[in-house]
């Protein structure tokens, strides 16, 4: 007969079938709205061109990424200790949701109420704050998502997910662009964007309150911050292949470092206005969501991985066609390459986590994992300001594929397939 914890996970099981239409439903959605409000002010257009405008300096608009990314660092620590220990994680997952959005709302009123260097110290700091709160939140969502989608479920909703959302982004950034910054709406067009981020964000967070959770059956004991942190080095240890992906995902994340370049890059080729970035900004959103399920149905029939190093390659090759780019339709077609590929890329990068090594150990894993990739987050914007003071865009964009090569190289040949190892 079978054990006590045994039945336990049988009968836990059979509560996430029984509720999996309902939050299914609940992830598809909160995809479609919250995801929407942060893709905006993530987009590599808006906020960059925004920071762009105040300051005047390649360097700032680097170095406001990087300390956005500085808050993601340490920040999942925190979150893997508040719900590591719990049955139920839903309250302070909607808690910390929600303060992470409230500084997508600070900056918009700095934007209204500020001057351009009042507002541009203002963006900076709810910048970092944002990272901060999101660093948290992340861990708590997806550890949320473990808990109410089976594994082999995961990848088509997480398409789905990523196609509703990439439509209505795609959707809401073009009118973004085309009319509320090409019209200054309110007086301030890119400050009425992140009003609109905000309240979008803020809805997607109200589904998530929908959300059925049964109460986990494998929890870790209850941990402090620094001993949730202390435990990592024995995480890694005690599964090689998680160590291998957790190294190879890292070095990937150097691709982010030219992120805000992007449209800077972009100016430097041809006019850019508020209709040519909202049209930039769709087809970086628009790609995703028709790829993504294409994605997230390989992955629920062969496996995360080969999708993982499938993304990889092609977020390469966007690089690649970047330095030949000379004119709109160039720069639009690398946003779709990159969008597609990045997209996937972290799709399957986030679902990769959720399947090494043993469930109760999800939240440590997505906090080593997201606090070593927001890391190198921080460190690669000033790294590209840097590059571009001394050299071109050019070699900023070679040396992210020479480092996410590196990172492919290590997908490739050493990380299995975790399924494999389970079955």
């Amino acid at each position: 007969m079978p054990g006590r914890q045994e039945r336990l996970d049988a009968d836990y099981q059979k509560e996430v079938d029984r509720h999996l239409k309902r939050n299914a439903t609940v992830q598809i959605l909160n995809g479609m709205f919250g995801q929407t409000g942060v893709r905006l002010v993530e987009a590599p257009t808006f906020t960059p061109a925004y920071l762009f405008e105040l300051s005047g300096s390649d360097f700032v608009v680097g170095l406001a990424r990087s300390l956005e990314a500085s808050g993601r660092v340490f920040s999942p620590f925190f979150g893997a200790s508040l719900i590591g220990h719990r049955e139920c994680i839903l309250s302070p997952t909607l808690v910390l949701g929600v303060v992470m959005r409230l500084q997508i709302l600070g900056m918009a009123m700095a934007g209204f109420l500020l001057s351009n260097v009042g507002a541009l110290y203002a963006v900076i700091t709810f910048l970092a704050l944002m990272g901060f709160f999101q660093g948290m939140s992340q861990v708590m969502l997806n550890s949320l998502r473990a808990k109410v989608i089976p594994v082999k479920r995961r990848g088509v909703i997480a398409g789905a997910r990523s196609f509703l959302a990439g439509l209505t982004s795609a959707v809401v950034s073009y009118f973004a662009g085309a009319y509320l910054i090409e019209n200054n709406f309110l007086g301030n067009g890119y400050a009425s964007v992140f009003l609109l981020a905000f309240a979008i964000g803020v809805a997607g967070m109200a589904i998530v309150a929908l959300t059925h959770e049964p109460h986990s059956v494998r929890v870790r004991d209850r941990a402090s911050t620094r001993e949730v942190v202390r435990s990592i080095p024995g995480l890694l240890r005690e599964d090689p292949a998680f160590a291998k992906f957790f190294i190879a995902r890292a070095l990937a994340a150097f691709g982010r470092m030219a992120m805000p370049f992007y449209i800077l890059f972009a100016a430097t080729r041809m006019d850019i206005s508020g209709r040519e970035l909202g049209l930039l900004t769709l087809v970086w959103m628009v790609t995703p969501s028709i790829t993504n399920m294409v994605w997230g149905i390989l992955a629920d029939s062969k496996g995360h991985r080969i999708v993982m190093v499938s993304t990889l390659s092609l977020w390469i090759l966007s690089h690649l066609l970047l330095l030949f780019v000379t004119e709109l339709m160039g720069m639009a077609l690398f946003f779709a390459l990159m969008g597609l590929a990045r997209g996937g890329f972290v799709q399957s990068g986030q679902n990769l986590i959720l399947e090494f090594g043993r469930i109760e150990n999800v939240p440590l894993r997505l906090a080593a994992s997201s606090a070593a990739v927001s890391f190198i987050g921080a460190v690669g914007p000033v790294l590209g300001g840097v590059i571009l003071a001394f050299s071109t865009y050019q070699s900023l964009f070679i040396t992210c594929m020479l480092l996410q090569g590196l990172a492919l190289s290590i997908l490739i040949f050493t990380v299995p397939e975790p399924r494999r190892l389970k079955s």
